[in-house]
């Protein structure tokens, strides 16, 4: 019997287990939707990637014999939601006896999927999605009766699991991680290799212009978009990373420089969460890379890690938790999210660069996420779900299974630290030791109380010394605490004015 194989915007893969399924007598449906173009104000540039690639795909299934069913933004009347989308698809083949997709990447839709059986009436068939390397059943296993869940432990997992990097049972070089060798700031006579980008072709010029017409009010600019949407494309972008970036990617993966958004990131983050490359084929060309003497282990280490540790690792606790996980607070942070982080108009130059790279190619890479942006979030008490949301809707790698526990958990600290040991807060030294930004700043990174005094700097005590009675008991925060100690009282009482005064001015910064 002929079944309706539902494909979303984030799985335009050929290895996608229910395209595997498919038969030439099935439908395959795939939708432009508005409620999920919508549900936040997403980047213009995701918007066009995600309906570029979809349509591409589509054509691609077409002249391979499938039967697709494609329905383009606002071209079908009542069709508002993926159910509105399958409630069509049903009408244009009456005859489909189930429906079959594979799981998705966000509880909030998931949601709205498992209704369809009793809405529809049809036998509903939901896939585990194999393209991830760590299966939800295996991650469960994992993370059963443990007291903490941590990254390190389930990454040295996915190690043996994989086979990447290893000697038998021993990892590459002796050591697991060698994200000590990763740290380094960078140098100013050494000039970035840019990603490879890609001009749109005609299909992607009509979604431009769909997207300025129908999303104008959301943030970027269409004529700059320059993103692969093939994966013919995106396997071409990602092996020019190889050959050309990552070699330097590991020794200065955490660096930041003015005016240099990608420095050697590969990007391609964007083109590996919608199913335009395999996460197992990225391993291995990198495997291969370092195998073959072009790249140092910490970089090729780096890297894996990145994939099969923390990618795999944050989707696993996301499905763990849900959907309780995405209403934690636990620092009780509701302070409302200040309107540069959508248009990038500060005084702060490190939080201008993360914001204007955000504008401009919908992505920055991850310490400035966390590190800038998310540290500046947590040093002010934003609100979560403010900054959940945005992260979100700005950045074409962000979908929920990924996005909300590195904002919610890693950035954030929302979670009280079920993903880190500690919130990742931190001064201006630390964004002047990876960085040159500081120097173009209009702040004085080494100020605390006066004027011109960076605003990380009086914030990032205040924050100690409001949540003191959360944290103050955490190891890895208790040289901080100590220092704060030391203070003497008029230190403290004129920091602590300096931070009421930031915080009363946050617009203003």
């Amino acid at each position: 019997m002929a079944k309706l194989i539902v494909i979303l915007g984030d799985q335009l893969s050929p290895a996608l287990p229910s395209l595997q399924q498919a038969s030439q007598q099935d439908l395959i449906l795939l939708a432009e939707v508005g409620s999920e173009a919508s549900y936040v104000k997403h980047h213009k540039h995701k918007i066009i990637l995600l309906f570029s690639a979809m349509r591409h795909f589509a054509r691609v299934l077409t002249e391979q014999g499938y039967r697709v069913c494609y329905i383009r933004y606002g071209t079908e009347a009542g069709v508002n939601n993926m159910t509105d989308a399958v409630r069509f698809a049903l009408t244009q083949q009456p005859a489909l006896s189930s429906i079959m997709l594979t799981q998705c990447g966000e509880y909030r839709l998931q949601q709205e999927i498992l209704s369809w059986q009793q809405h529809f009436g049809l036998q509903l068939t939901v896939l585990d999605d194999e393209r991830f390397i760590c299966a939800l059943t295996r991650f469960a296993r994992w993370a059963k009766g443990k007291k903490q869940l941590r990254m390190e432990y389930f990454y040295r997992d996915m190690r043996r699991y994989t086979g990447l990097l290893m000697q038998g049972d021993s990892p590459e070089g002796g050591n697991w991680n060698y994200d000590s060798d990763n740290r380094k700031a960078w140098p100013k006579d050494l000039a970035p290799t840019a990603p490879l980008h890609f001009s749109p072709d005609a299909i992607t010029a009509e979604v431009m212009a769909l997207v300025e017409q129908q999303f104008a009010g959301n943030m970027g600019t269409t004529a700059t978009f320059s993103y692969a949407v093939t994966g013919k494309d995106a396997r071409q972008a990602f092996l020019h990373f190889v050959d050309q970036q990552l070699a330097q990617f590991g020794d200065y993966q955490d660096a930041m420089a003015l005016n240099q958004p990608f420095l050697q990131h590969s990007i391609c983050s964007v083109y590996l969460n919608c199913g335009l490359l395999d996460v197992r084929w990225m391993c291995n060309k990198v495997e291969q890379a370092y195998q073959q003497g072009k790249v140092p282990l910490n970089a090729a280490e780096g890297f894996i890690r990145q994939l099969i540790g923390w990618r795999e690792y944050v989707r696993g606790l996301y499905w763990f938790l849900m959907p309780g996980y995405k209403s934690r607070n636990q620092l009780n942070a509701h302070r409302p999210l200040p309107a540069y982080y959508w248009h990038g108009k500060t005084k702060m130059r490190c939080m201008q660069q993360a914001v204007q790279s955000t504008i401009e190619h919908a992505y920055s890479h991850h310490i400035q996420r966390l590190m800038v942006t998310g540290n500046f979030a947590l040093l002010a008490g934003l609100s979560v779900d403010e900054v959940t949301d945005w992260y979100l809707a700005v950045y074409a790698d962000a979908y929920e299974w990924v996005e909300l526990p590195n904002t919610l958990g890693m950035a954030l600290y929302a979670d009280g630290g079920v993903l880190a040991s500690k919130p990742y807060a931190a001064s201006g030294a630390y964004i002047n030791r990876m960085s040159d930004y500081c120097k173009h700043c209009a702040y004085k990174v080494k100020l605390t109380t006066e004027d011109d005094a960076c605003p990380f700097n009086a914030l990032y005590w205040d924050f100690l010394q409001r949540n003191q009675a959360t944290l103050g008991q955490n190891p890895r925060l208790s040289l901080a605490y100590a220092n704060w100690h030391k203070r003497s009282d008029n230190d403290k009482a004129a920091i602590l004015a300096k931070a009421a005064d930031t915080l009363s001015k946050l617009e203003q910064l």
